[in-house]
């Protein structure tokens, strides 16, 4: 049975009550084949267990699903037993999920990327288990490329000259709706990870270091955003100030976009038997500024333990379930959903499902990781303040010297509480 959790204080705890009769609940995304991947993944453990599931879908939007966890959480309420948590969560919801090495066993981890088990652990405990990891990529339409005389782009101004000629002889040849580059552009996480990487790629830092330093009011970030900024209404639609992943996919999946910045998952979806750009499509890595070098954002989700649970080792198990190898190549297959565990990244059948996880691996092994273990708790308000200062850039309300001049003086204020 699936149901929808709705984002709002009032109704958080009452919509995952009404129904509780399955022995657990899991949480799960629903972008791209999210959704559909995980209702199959469960319905082999119940297969395998005897015991019955209900899944949860919740919101798109990252940032409104961390509020609906920490409403509920807050709550200290277990109707949610398995709760799929974004990579840069386990630090602020820590305190009121499991320790699974000590449930599971402290091998449990052995295989999966250390840097996210490392991620995943906080104050010695691990409180989730990698489910799949991301980083940004490029897609490009192969066809249009050659067809005009183009490799794919090595820095963003190549990538904007490029997506103006071919847009603009697009729309001369009459497909109006044609535009150069889509991302994600909503004020939102998804805009974090798009302009970090923008500005990591200028060589302008990641908001602040590891040592807790504001570095973000910089010449080189001004600049990224300063690029950003012109595309809006020139090689980008001004409706992607609103898009998530699912509009940018949408549009460059109609065959009306020549780049696009997302994640792995769009790669099957693309070459889907219902796509209007299937085996039109490469992948590459993102391009950078003239100081710097391609600079992907770390992204990913867990599968965590609420510690309210009333099925505490049933939930563990199901999550060791899911996490496994076995699922995690399904997923990979399947879906292109990154695995976590490494061996799997030389897996003949892997690699001919989705050929650019071999090509790109050092993109996905050393992918730039959100501010979110030197913030701590603080981490949300940093990003928010962030992507909010992007997205007025973006728009046009300011320029972007102004603009990360403020957020530098708002993040300094914000430092008192991670010092």
């Amino acid at each position: 049975m699936i149901r929808q959790l709705i984002p709002l204080i009032a109704l958080a705890s009452a919509a995952v009550g009404q129904a509780h009769a399955a022995d657990l609940t899991i949480s799960c995304g629903a972008v791209g084949a999210e959704l559909q991947l995980c209702k199959e993944g469960v319905a082999a453990w119940e297969e395998k267990t005897g015991h019955s599931v209900d899944v949860i879908s919740t919101p798109n939007s990252s940032t409104e699903r961390l509020s609906l966890y920490q409403q509920i959480l807050s709550a200290n309420s277990g109707d949610i037993d398995v709760m799929q948590i974004d990579v840069v969560w386990p630090g602020l919801l820590a305190n009121h999920l499991l320790d699974l090495s000590e449930t599971l066993g402290e091998d449990v981890a052995e295989g999966h990327f250390p840097a996210i088990v490392e991620n995943n652990t906080v104050d010695g405990r691990l409180v989730a288990m990698p489910w799949f990891t991301d980083a940004g990529v490029l897609y490009y339409r192969e066809d249009l490329l050659e067809e005009y005389g183009h490799e794919p782009p090595e820095t963003w101004q190549e990538l904007t000259e490029i997506a103006q000629e071919i847009q603009a002889a697009e729309r001369e040849a009459g497909n109006d709706g044609m535009w150069g580059y889509v991302f994600q552009g909503r004020a939102y996480e998804g805009l974090t990870t798009n302009a970090l990487e923008w500005v990591a790629s200028h060589d302008g830092g990641t908001i602040v270091d590891e040592d807790g330093q504001v570095t973000i009011n910089n010449e080189r970030a001004v600049a990224a955003l300063d690029l950003a900024a012109t595309w809006i209404d020139d090689i980008t639609p001004e409706g992607v100030l609103n898009y998530t992943e699912e509009e940018a996919r949408g549009l460059f999946q109609s065959g009306n976009a020549v780049f696009m910045r997302n994640w792995p998952y769009a790669w099957s979806l693309a070459q889907s038997e219902d796509s209007d750009v299937r085996d039109k499509v490469g992948v590459v890595k993102l391009p950078h500024g003239p100081e710097g070098k391609s600079a992907a954002t770390l992204g990913g989700w867990n599968l965590a333990v609420s510690k309210y649970s009333e099925n505490r080792e049933l939930a563990a198990d199901l999550v060791a379930f899911l996490t496994g190898k076995a699922e995690q190549k399904r997923r990979a297959i399947e879906g292109s959903y990154n695995p976590t565990l490494e061996a799997l990244y030389e897996d003949e059948e892997v690699l001919t499902a989705v050929p650019f996880f071999g090509t790109l691996y050092d993109t996905f092994a050393n992918a730039v990781a959100r501010p979110s273990a030197v913030t701590g708790e603080s981490y949300g308000r940093v990003s928010n303040a962030f992507f909010d200062t992007s997205h007025s850039v973006l728009s046009g309300d300011t320029s972007a010297a102004d603009a990360l001049a403020q957020l530098e003086s708002q993040l300094r204020r914000l430092k008192r509480r991670w010092k």
